[in-house]
Parts: structure tokens; C-alpha cells; sequence
């Protein structure tokens, strides 16, 4: 006969086994390929989201296509347009430890805690996760601002965890000097002949993955026209915008290429200015630009998780 201690210690341990489950390998390992978890799906965001109307926040949400806690534009990031009139401000305070904006239009202030900065059309800023983040348009009438934002949190909601710690300050990035900086690289030798015509975003704080921060990636890239850039693919799922462009830019996606180092069956996505779109992780994607104009693009990734993790498998066609 069990005395009480025995039954106690059975019950506990019946109760700990409760969610305790026993799968077979080969028909668990891959859930993607058994349909148990879904695929980053394609999708295309047009500027018509944000280009009128009164100051707002708009998510880019994919979260009920990828079974993740609202908002998330993929397993581990969220993206937004935002547009905030002219004198208004708004705040951001995500459960983040990244985030990221892209002055689209526009000029501000930005600010969090004793930091406060200006920016302006075509700058690139940073700020860390654990403090809320305002951002005031500036009042001229016909300054109304608009950005793109891309944070974090939906791999801080699928960890269970909060930010606490700040893992780099805030960082701006100004227009001109990123531009100058692609310049110098579009007019390289042999530029024509890379895969990709871009520059990284990085920050000092993170020189082993030379990153905007430790869990994002921002690239900003130039398609000349008439030109093509080869496929490549990764690990790191990309959310890209377009900030220029003219009619005749795109991209083709697909999950496989021919023996020629073309992607088979692509999905086409027509460039527009002011627009976003998601090119799932692994997937080959190869941009085009048959318009007399450069065409710019911007790249945003977890690939600074992805790269410190060793996963990212970035490859190019041949």
C-alpha cells in the first residue's frame, strides 16, 4: 500500500507529465513539409495604406497566416507604415529590443528618455527596445511624416520574454551619408558584375555580424536601369520596400531554380514607390529594373539573429 507521501509524488508526477508528448522523426521533423506549421506567405503592401488620412500606425499583419500573437509581418518581426500630420506626435513602446525606422517623407523629432534628435526624408534611425519611443512630425503644414518601422517583438512574444536590457544607444543614420556611401559603391569597379549593388547597415556594437543591431538587418540597394540582379537566397526572411522606382522594376520569387540559374515558376512582384512586400526565408528572388531610372531598394531581415546563430545560408545563383 502507497502511504501519502508515494500517492502525493505519483499525482505530481502524473500532473507534470500532462502536456508530455512522443513523436516519430520523419514525420515530425519537417512540420512545413507535414502542413503543421504554415509557410511565410507572399504578400504585397501598397503606399495607399498611409498615404492620406489622420496620424496613425499601420501593422503589416500576416499573424493569422503565420499562427503568431498580432502584429507580425513574420515569425519574428513586425513592419508598419506610419504617417503622423503635420505637429502630432506618436509613441511606440513595443515588447521589443529593436527598432528601426525609415523616414519615407517628411522631418521630425524623434526622441527616448534624455535623447532626442531630428531626422529627415531618407534617414535611417535605431532605437533600442525597454523605453517608449515618440516621434512628433514637424508643424509646418505640409510636413506631414511618414516611416517605415520594422521591430522585433514577435520573437519576444513567441520567447515569453520582455525587454529589459538596451543592447546598443540610439543611431542615426542620415540620408546623405548613405547615399554617398552607396554611390561609392555603385561606382566601384566591377559593381555591375556583384550579385547585389548595396551597402549594410551596421552599428560598432555588433562587429561580428555587422548589423543595424543584433537581431536586424538593413540593407539599402540600387538596381540601375536595365539591369538585372541574379538570384539569391537565405534563411532570414526579408521585408522589403521600395523607395524609388519607375515603371518596369520588379521582382521574381520562387522556391527553386533551373540549370541555368533561373528561378522556375517565379512569383512576379511589380515595384510601385512607397510599397512593401515579403519574400519568405529560403526562397530565390532576383530584381529587374527595364526602366530608365535607378531603382532603390531596402531590405529589412532577421538576419543579425539569423547570422549570429550561424543559420542564415545566404547563397547565389551562378
Amino acid at each position: 500500500m502507497l502511504d501519502q507521501t508515494d500517492a502525493a509524488t505519483l499525482a505530481m508526477n502524473d500532473a507534470l507529465g500532462a502536456d508530455a508528448q512522443y513523436f516519430e522523426y520523419t514525420s515530425s521533423a519537417n512540420p512545413i513539409g507535414a502542413k503543421l506549421i504554415s509557410r511565410v506567405p507572399y504578400r504585397t503592401f501598397h503606399a495607399s495604406l498611409y498615404d492620406s488620412g489622420p496620424t496613425r500606425i499601420v501593422p503589416l499583419d500576416l499573424s493569422a497566416e503565420l499562427g503568431c500573437a498580432a502584429p507580425a509581418t513574420g515569425p519574428a518581426l513586425a513592419a508598419h507604415f506610419v504617417r503622423i500630420v503635420a505637429g502630432e506626435q506618436t509613441e511606440f513602446a513595443p515588447n521589443a529590443t529593436s527598432l528601426l525606422f525609415y523616414a519615407i517623407d517628411g522631418s521630425g523629432i524623434a526622441s527616448q528618455g534624455d535623447i532626442r534628435f531630428a531626422f529627415a526624408k531618407g534617414d535611417f534611425f535605431t532605437m533600442p527596445g525597454g523605453a517608449p519611443v515618440r516621434v512628433t512630425a514637424d508643424s509646418a503644414a505640409d510636413s506631414t511624416t511618414r516611416l517605415y518601422y520594422v521591430n522585433d517583438a514577435p520573437l519576444l512574444a513567441y520567447l515569453g520574454v520582455s525587454a529589459s536590457v538596451a543592447r546598443f544607444t540610439p543611431t542615426l543614420y542620415p540620408a546623405a551619408r548613405a547615399e554617398e556611401a552607396l554611390r561609392k559603391v555603385s561606382g566601384a569597379p566591377g559593381a555591375s558584375q556583384r550579385n547585389r549593388v548595396s551597402i549594410l547597415l551596421g552599428n560598432a556594437r555588433f562587429p561580428q555580424t555587422r548589423t543595424v543591431t543584433h537581431s536586424l538587418w538593413a540593407m539599402f540597394g540600387v538596381v540601375a536601369p536595365n539591369t538585372m540582379q541574379k538570384p539569391h537566397r537565405h534563411q532570414s526572411i526579408a521585408l522589403d520596400f521600395i523607395s524609388a522606382c519607375q515603371p518596369g522594376c520588379y521582382t521574381l520569387v520562387g522556391t527553386e531554380l533551373d540549370e541555368h540559374g533561373q528561378i522556375v515558376k517565379p512569383q512576379r512582384v511589380d515595384w510601385e514607390p512607397g510599397m512593401a512586400f515579403v519574400t519568405p526565408p529560403g526562397y530565390w528572388h532576383a530584381h529587374f529594373n527595364e526602366s530608365g531610372e535607378n531603382g532603390y531598394v531596402i531590405p529589412i531581415q532577421d538576419a543579425g539573429l539569423q547570422t549570429y546563430l550561424r543559420s542564415l545560408d545566404i547563397r547565389f545563383a551562378h
